[in-house]
């Protein structure tokens, strides 16, 4: 089907919710074809989701041979891949339980009421410019207000802080606070990193107050940074975190952890289709793959930072982001004409969060495309 035709199918009968340019039709480890046969580094990776590439051969196979089993049994009976699944999130975390989801909206759903029915409070503190979800709990705690007032009044409450300004935190607490929500990198705000010390002053800040800390993984969780989750580097424990993005290589899941002594009752949350046989299937695959990359993120992390240093990157592991204000969008189409796909964050913020599996070659490949569209945007 040409993309004309898709165009007119699109604007017919799908809601004008997304501004999109390109047909995509196949992807193959970092690269991505159009209908039109070019190809594309995809820098992206579907908003930090294909962590092992697309397509990836163990993952798919996993996905195939489940699909020809089971597609589909409800959380009426145990489902196999579901507790093989959660058995390996809880040891690579360090967290107790896990509740399945079917997106990282879905995620911090669930973290927000298992945070008030277990406190018994309502209310809640997020950090200006973070991101946390487009559904009604969860939009309520993401600041961007452009996305958030047109569908108020929202609940829980929440007062929102600066971010990286753990005092702020602590000057906000309540005696109705039930949890602090934060992104231990804010990804949609731009890769916007707090000082190392961020984390472990809020952990501290929380533990003396009572309040529950719920660290957001959805993008930089699954060894986006280096190390399995990010509150890691911190050394921390959080008392829930939420996934999704890169836990099934693109396949949609999922899900929010707690730690000991913090769940769900029976009959308190539920859902149908989260944790699936197939998206376990998934899950379980792509930890397998990520397991042997995750140690060499640092080193490429070095790489993109020492190719784009003259544009003052901020870098966290495979999180790139770089301020280029308002010629963001034309940056990006001058990428993506010369065959490197990269994303617009907020508030003028180019952002890359390529696949872990990418290569060295292919990362500069990528950073001399995007060096070329930035000289090109100083000298204008």
């Amino acid at each position: 089907m040409e993309i004309t035709e898709v165009q007119e199918l699109d604007s017919t009968y799908i809601m004008p919710t997304f501004g999109r340019t390109i047909l995509l039709t196949k992807g193959e480890g970092s690269y991505v074809w159009d209908s039109e046969g070019n190809r594309y580094l995809d820098l992206v990776a579907g908003i930090a989701t294909c962590n092992t590439g697309h397509c990836h051969p163990t993952v798919v196979q996993a996905i195939q041979k489940q699909a020809e089993t089971l597609m589909h049994c409800s959380n009426q009976y145990y489902v196999l891949h579901q507790t093989m699944l959660a058995e390996k999130l809880v040891t690579l975390s360090g967290m107790a339980k896990v509740f399945f989801t079917n997106s990282g909206t879905e995620a911090t759903e669930a973290a927000i009421k298992l945070a008030k029915v277990r406190t018994k409070k309502n209310a809640f503190i997020a950090c200006e410019n973070g991101f946390h979800g487009r559904s009604s709990a969860a939009l309520a705690c993401t600041h961007k207000p452009e996305i958030r007032e047109p569908f108020g009044p929202l609940q829980p409450s929440c007062t929102f802080v600066p971010y990286g300004d753990a005092q702020a935190i602590k000057k906000a607490i309540t005696p109705d606070t039930a949890a602090v929500i934060l992104e231990p990198v804010q990804g949609e705000a731009g890769v916007i990193i707090p000082s190392a010390s961020y984390l472990s002053a809020v952990r501290d800040i929380c533990n003396k107050a009572g309040v529950l800390l719920i660290v957001d993984e959805i993008q930089t969780g699954m060894g986006r940074t280096g190390a399995w989750f990010a509150y890691q580097h911190a050394e921390i424990l959080p008392d829930i975190i939420t996934l999704a993005k890169g836990l099934g290589s693109g396949f949609p899941i999922g899900a929010m952890l707690a730690r000991e002594g913090l769940q769900f009752e029976r009959g308190e949350h539920g859902s149908t289709f989260a944790g699936g046989p197939v998206a376990c299937a998934a899950g379980c695959a792509t930890i397998g793959v990520l397991q042997d990359v995750i140690a060499d993120i640092p080193r490429k992390a070095a790489l993109f930072s020492e190719l784009l240093q003259e544009h003052n990157p901020r870098v966290y592991g495979l999180m790139i982001g770089i301020s280029v204000g308002g010629h963001c969008a034309d940056i990006a189409a001058y990428c993506a004409t010369h065959g490197v796909l990269v994303n617009c964050a907020a508030h003028g913020n180019l952002r890359m969060v390529p696949p872990l599996t990418i290569s060295d070659e292919e990362i500069r490949e990528g950073c001399q495309v995007i060096h070329a569209a930035l000289s090109s945007y100083d000298k204008t």
